[in-house]
């Protein structure tokens, strides 16, 4: 593809097995003028394994809102930018959302590149329902905060997504367990697309119980049915 001058490239990379990346987004990320990237040295191991030498910079969490102006001040000058997270998309519990809507206040329409995303990869594998499901991103830490984040989740009406971190994948299969009810239906899926793939299945009680491997990076899905309960159909 041909790259414009002065275009906000939003490129989803790998999550896991480089070879999910698209022929579209390597065309990108090579012929941009510059990569903002989560983390330079994780994305320069991404571009030097397809042999790309495009120029890095940083843009992250911590330094996102002082970089966006002088990432906008390179589009003004005609540059082209790729943006890209450590994996996945840009935005989808990334870095990406405070430079998009800041260039398309300044009036630059950004290009999405998709490609793969642990959500999405979730969503298929769970075997949950996912006519219509939620995300959640990544659960609070703080007790309190935390119980109203699962609290909201017992409430909803369709099958809810969210990320988790590898210290508190144990906690939080017990707290599902406790605050939503053992009998939910959960599915876990730990490393997605890598080398040691995992997706378990079964109810909260289950899985706290004996949630296998605790390493790596983790999807919980939860379902709204209860155990022993089929999906619901649409009426005639």
């Amino acid at each position: 593809m041909d790259i414009q001058a002065g275009t906000l490239y939003l490129v989803s990379t790998p999550i896991g097995n480089l070879e999910d990346i698209t022929l579209r987004a390597l065309s990108v990320l090579k012929q941009v003028d510059l990569v903002a990237a989560e983390d330079t040295r994780h994305t320069r191991e991404l571009l030097a394994h397809f042999d790309i030498h495009t120029r890095l910079v940083s843009c992250h969490a911590f330094n996102e809102h002082a970089r966006v102006g002088e990432l906008l001040e390179e589009l003004r000058q005609g540059r082209s930018i790729a943006a890209v997270s450590d994996a996945g998309t840009p935005s989808i519990a990334d870095p990406g959302y405070c430079l998009a809507r800041a260039a398309i206040e300044a009036g630059f329409e950004p290009v999405v590149i998709p490609g793969v995303s642990a959500l999405t990869f979730a969503a298929t594998a769970s075997g949950l329902p996912v006519d219509k499901f939620a995300f959640y991103a990544f659960p609070p830490i703080k007790s309190g905060r935390r119980k109203m984040f699962f609290d909201r989740i017992a409430a909803e009406d369709k099958t809810v997504f969210f990320y988790e971190s590898v210290h508190r994948i144990a906690k939080t299969l017990k707290e599902i367990a406790d605050w939503i009810g053992p009998e939910t239906q959960v599915a876990l899926i730990r490393e997605a697309t890598k080398l040691h793939e995992e997706i378990r299945r079964g109810t909260a009680a289950e899985l706290a119980a004996n949630p296998g491997v605790l390493k790596g990076e983790f999807v919980i899905g939860i379902g709204k049915e209860r155990s022993g309960n089929a999906p619901e159909e649409d009426s005639e």
